[in-house]
């Protein structure tokens, strides 16, 4: 099968399409695969889009099918989605922004039922309002909190609204067997027998399509077609004589050129980059060029040394910055940066052991960023902000909304109330000008009332966090008609760890040996019981 309405492309673009072999095929037989697949059914497509090379190519390959389709034969939508996190590495996202216009653009012009959409996560799940707002530790590979609330999450939503709009879609993927051959496996796992589709793993009437999964990285590139460049310096080490054979410098489909994915690219080093996250089968995006510049899932990210090294020196404030929140997750550091007492109100035991009449308590698992690094940590972040937008006006390093949010958690913060109430402070600080800071809908104290608790509290020997706590929940559900509930809240609130670690291991060892010696009374009594019995029943006296 061969490409329809040949005219609208150039020869040399047919040349191309029906000699080049992809994986041992001609590019034209996967186009053929593609619009046999699209025409099968009326289930519109989700084009997952990160901006990468993986997922350019399947764009790439997707458009061209549907330009070789006469126009009623485009019978349904494809919906091109990209997934931006909010901390993505500022030059891609100018890049998949760009791209996207370019799809719309191109597809509106084309007349293809093509259009691009950008998904954000919620205000309340990004980065900075779980990093600084509540406190989580920078992610690491044994808690990677990000991926489900930043990048599955988003995609998800829309993906269920499509469902919910259609009954059912195809997610059409970049996926590559020889990029994640983990990957590969759980597609292959869930694949349809008799079918080009496979289940979507977690959502019910969402199939997947992945059209490159046998291509190699050379195939990839050969279809973004920058054959202007000499093979030496090519991502990869790739040596192609294609790269000879054609020495031109054509364009996307759509209409932009991929000089800026390439350059990405060149330098990487075998750096792979960050595909589209559906589900938490997908690897992580560590070390990647198209991932988040806050990543610290990875000790050292190489991918942001290379941007810099490589011409991008403005981004050096950002790759320290988040080299020191990976340095915050070092087991050496843990008890510096975060507070011993969970968001639970607890402080838990990684270990707890019986020596004989012995208590050993190992160690103790740390709970989140304490405050006062927060706080500095969201002063260096608006700093940065501030310097950099003066290189780049369009900057964002951390959006309003999040700043709310931010602030929102730290009034209401489980352990360290910010009864102060400092975020607006450090912003003026940091800008010289206010935002609309909205009245919170908690309850505050002023810092004199907060001051004379603190002073007041330790002479009766109870915590002054505590007492703000009780006092914040009875004025929180004064004037209610009923007030169901609040004995349970009160109870809960008195029976959290407020001291400090050294005290409440005290607490605990001797609250654990206590219950080790009444255990060891009960015993010996029941011992005693029985030998007595023994000897009645021996009396007859039983």
């Amino acid at each position: 099968m061969k490409l329809l309405n040949k005219h609208d492309l150039e020869e040399e673009y047919i040349d191309f399409i029906e000699n080049e072999q992809f994986s041992g095929r001609y590019l034209s037989e996967y186009i053929a695969d593609t619009q046999r697949v699209y025409l099968a059914d009326n289930r519109p497509w989700v084009i997952g889009y990160s901006g990468g090379k993986d997922s350019s190519a399947v764009m790439a390959l997707v458009y061209l099918a549907l330009l070789g389709l006469k126009p009623e034969q485009r019978h349904k939508k494809v919906f091109v989605v990209a997934s931006d996190t909010l901390v993505e590495t500022p030059i891609v996202v100018n890049h998949v922004n760009n791209s996207l216009k370019a799809i719309g653009d191109g597809a509106a012009r084309d007349g293809l039922p093509i259009t691009s959409h950008k998904v954000t996560p919620k205000t309340d799940q990004t980065f900075w309002s779980n990093l600084l707002g509540k406190g989580y530790p920078a992610p690491t590979r044994q808690f990677r909190w990000c991926t489900e609330r930043m990048k599955i999450d988003p995609v998800s939503t829309f993906i269920t609204e499509k469902v919910s709009q259609y009954d059912e879609v195809v997610v059409v993927l970049g996926s590559r067997s020889q990029e994640s051959a983990s990957r590969a496996q759980v597609i292959a796992k869930h694949k349809i027998d008799g079918s080009d589709l496979a289940r979507h793993t977690t959502l019910a009437n969402a199939f997947i399509y992945t059209p490159i999964d046998t291509w190699h990285v050379d195939d990839v590139w050969k279809i973004l077609r920058l054959c202007h460049l000499k093979s030496e310096e090519t991502p990869y080490g790739i040596k192609n004589k294609w790269f000879d054979k054609y020495d031109l410098e054509w364009e996307n489909p759509w209409g932009s050129k991929n000089l800026i994915l390439w350059n990405l690219y060149k330098d990487s080093s075998g750096q792979g980059e960050c595909p589209m996250v559906i589900d938490e089968t997908t690897p992580s995006c560590g070390n990647s060029r198209f991932g988040c510049w806050t990543c610290t899932v990875v000790t050292k990210d190489r991918a942001m040394e290379s941007l810099v090294k490589n011409g991008e020196e403005w981004m050096t404030p950002l790759m320290k910055f988040r080299n020191i929140l990976s340095r915050s997750t070092s087991p050496k550091l843990k008890k510096k940066y975060r507070n011993h007492i969970r968001r639970d109100g607890r402080l838990a035991f990684k270990t707890l052991t019986e020596d004989g009449e012995k208590i050993l308590l190992d160690d103790y698992t740390t709970g989140p960023y304490l405050l006062k690094y927060r706080r500095l940590a969201l002063r260096i972040l608006l700093n940065m902000q501030k310097q950099l937008s003066k290189k780049q006006k369009d900057l964002e390093l951390i959006t309003v909304p999040e700043l709310h949010a931010v602030r929102h958690e730290w009034l209401n913060d489980p352990n360290e109330p910010d009864w102060d109430d400092t975020l607006p402070t450090i912003f003026h600080d940091v800008f010289g000008y206010d935002l609309d800071w909205s009245v919170d809908d908690t309850t505050q104290f002023s810092h004199q009332e907060a001051e004379l608790i603190e002073n007041i509290a330790p002479k009766h020997d109870v915590s002054p966090q505590m007492i703000k706590k009780l006092i914040d929940l009875e004025t929180s559900m004064s004037g209610l008609t009923r007030r169901t509930g609040i004995f349970n809240k009160i109870g809960r609130l008195v029976q959290q760890d407020w001291e400090s670690a050294d005290v409440i291991i005290e607490q605990k060892l001797e609250s654990r040996q206590n219950q080790m010696r009444q255990s060891k009374e009960v015993k010996d009594l029941s011992l005693e019981l029985d030998s007595l019995k023994t000897l009645l029943a021996k009396e007859g006296l039983s």
